[in-house]
């Protein structure tokens, strides 16, 4: 049996779990690990600006492949800046595991030299967390922590290692086990079949159906049984902000995303539903509006392999606990075997008043003017890319703007920070992607607010040759921030006002990148195809936008679902 230290136990546990990339930045407690990297070989450590941008890389990675994505950061500040990176992941159930350098054992609990509770500060935002205290223990460790990220609903696991756990003097028996059991973790996967049969029921017979999906389905890879499902009952599918992708947005059942910038036609529809079917969505905030008046008329049939997600913020009429394709696979089985007896007249009619509400073509602006519409750059970019690309935004007008005007008919291609609302995901979220997929095109759409929270990346784009297209809809605002003071506060702009931009074309320039402006509306089109024709370097695009622009639909706050503005004058 061969023999390895704790560091090279680190490295070999990954190698041998099939991880190839992981992202970090090193630093004094981890260095024996990063030793390791170089001598042992085997996988690639994509080296940093920022810790939080490594856990973003390896979030957009993990999203856009299914895969687990790991980071490696030292103790300290180097474990804190991965706080935000691991929240935003915790929010969106993604799969990463983050390895922090720790004091050593004896030093802990001492203020030592950048010492820190790793574990302790995380473990609200992370699945679980270890604090290895026996190099032995290492390769379990390590399997456990794949074995929670990524099964159930997925998560971040943190492992915690003093620097005497990876000491290079020590050498100890290594085995990497093929498999763990965990007496106290079980995730519920079959779902009850009772359960299962009462929701089929339920949907057969309604005579107002909706199917609002979740992120959970694309947890679950369930897209393809999902598309089935819907096609064979006729059903009209709304998905929230993290379930786009999910359902292809051409598909003429996808009526949109629903909530505070939902479309008209899926939030009036989920309105007067009479039973909604709800898989791997959790119903926050953003997407019910006020639960007081959610979908008054609508029993709730709800799947999700989180028991804890269930009725927290919306009573199920119906729960069932399960893996979201395992499910519907079995509801698919089971339609033809039930003897129920399907209203399809009153589907017709539904199906009527829903092409109704989608002619008010609530999506609709106004072309007038010489200002380039961010709505317009966005449809621009589909129309070159064909919906081909893999699209990662930072957070606020841009984030909805693509989310309305960009259809996505693949999944796993929409990569933005729904449950904590990162800005400045996008750029470092965008080059995971482009690590995972080197040949595909890459689109990180972001802002003038959120690209300089983590600009420093394109050092990291440049080093690793990953040449992703960076759309700037630079509109001297925050622009969504700017949105509710134009609609909340009378238009008191305060502290939304960018008043010193940098010029961006530059700094991408000065970075080794390709830098380009757009300020005209005949410029867009021809500068942006100019753009996505460039494969072999970044190109950094700064659109100048309209800064009076809102994003509409906008649900009426604490109204019900089909209480919207649809534009700065017009309301439902």
């Amino acid at each position: 049996m061969v023999k390895l230290s704790g560091a090279e136990m680190v490295i070999q546990s990954l190698i041998d779990q099939g991880v190839k990339q992981i992202f970090g930045y090193p630093g004094g407690s981890v260095l024996d690990i990063y030793d390791a990297i170089h001598t042992l070989g085997g996988i690639e450590h994509i080296l940093v600006r920022h810790e939080q941008a490594a856990v973003h890389m390896a979030d957009g990675y993990a999203r856009a492949t299914g895969d687990v994505g790991v980071v490696l950061v030292t103790s300290g500040p180097g474990a804190t800046n991965t706080i935000t990176g691991i929240a935003t992941a915790y929010m969106d159930s993604v799969p990463l595991i983050i390895l922090s350098g720790q004091v050593a054992s004896n030093l802990i609990g001492n203020d030592a030299f950048q010492e820190c509770d790793m574990v302790g500060i995380s473990r609200p935002i992370v699945k679980h967390s270890f604090l290895v205290k026996d190099s032995k223990d290492i390769p379990e460790t390590i399997k456990k922590a794949f074995y929670i990220a990524s099964t159930g609903r997925p998560g971040p696991v943190v492992i915690d290692l003093p620097k005497d756990i990876v000491n290079p003097a020590n050498k100890y028996n290594y085995h990497y086990p093929k498999s763990v059991t965990m007496r106290s973790y079980n995730p519920t996967i079959q779902g009850h079949k009772g359960q299962i049969k009462k929701a089929l029921t339920t949907l057969l017979t309604a005579k107002k159906p909706v199917l609002c999906i979740g992120g959970g389905v694309i947890a679950a890879n369930a897209s393809d049984v999902i598309k089935k499902f819907a096609e064979k009952l006729n059903l009209p599918v709304t998905s929230t902000l993290m379930g786009i992708s999910a359902f292809p947005g051409t598909d003429k059942h996808y009526l949109g995303m629903v909530g505070m910038h939902g479309v008209y036609e899926a939030n009036v529809a989920m309105h007067n539903a009479d039973v909604i079917l709800a898989i791997g969505a959790r119903f926050d905030d953003r997407t019910t509006n006020n639960v007081e008046k959610y979908c008054p008329k609508a029993k709730i049939i709800h799947i999700d392999i989180d028991p804890t997600s269930i009725s927290k913020t919306i009573m199920a009429s119906i729960p069932v606990v399960g893996d979201a394709k395992i499910v519907v696979e079995t509801m698919l089985s089971q339609i033809d075997e039930l003897n129920v007896t399907r209203d399809l007249d009153a589907l017709v009619d539904w199906w009527k008043q829903i092409e109704h509400w989608r002619a008010r073509h609530c999506l609709a602006y106004s072309h007038e003017g010489e200002s380039i519409k961010p709505q317009e750059a966005v449809e621009v970019l589909y129309k070159l890319t064909k919906g081909d690309a893999f699209v990662a935004t930072d957070v606020g007008q841009h984030q909805m703007f693509t989310a309305l005007y960009y259809p996505f008919d693949k999944p796993r291609h929409f990569i933005t920070s729904g449950g904590l609302g990162t800005m400045g995901f996008g750029l470092p979220a965008a080059l995971g992607v482009k690590l995972a997929f080197p040949k595909k095109t890459v689109v990180c759409v972001t802002g003038d607010g959120s690209i300089q929270m983590n600009i420093q990346e394109l050092s990291t784009a440049l080093q690793y040759d990953l040449p992703v297209l960076v759309l700037n809809l630079n509109n001297r605002f925050l622009g969504m921030v700017k949105q509710w003071q134009d609609m909340i506060y009378a238009g008191r702009h305060s502290s939304s006002y960018m008043e010193s931009l940098p010029d961006f074309a530059k700094i991408a320039e000065a970075y080794g990148h390709v830098g380009m402006v757009i300020t005209k509306r005949e410029e867009l089109e021809p500068k942006l195809k100019q753009a996505l024709a460039i494969k072999n370097r970044l190109v950094f695009v700064d659109v100048m936008t309209d800064a009076t622009e809102h994003v509409y639909p906008m649900q009426v706050r604490g109204g019900a679902m089909n209480e919207m503005w649809l534009s700065k004058t017009e309301r439902t």
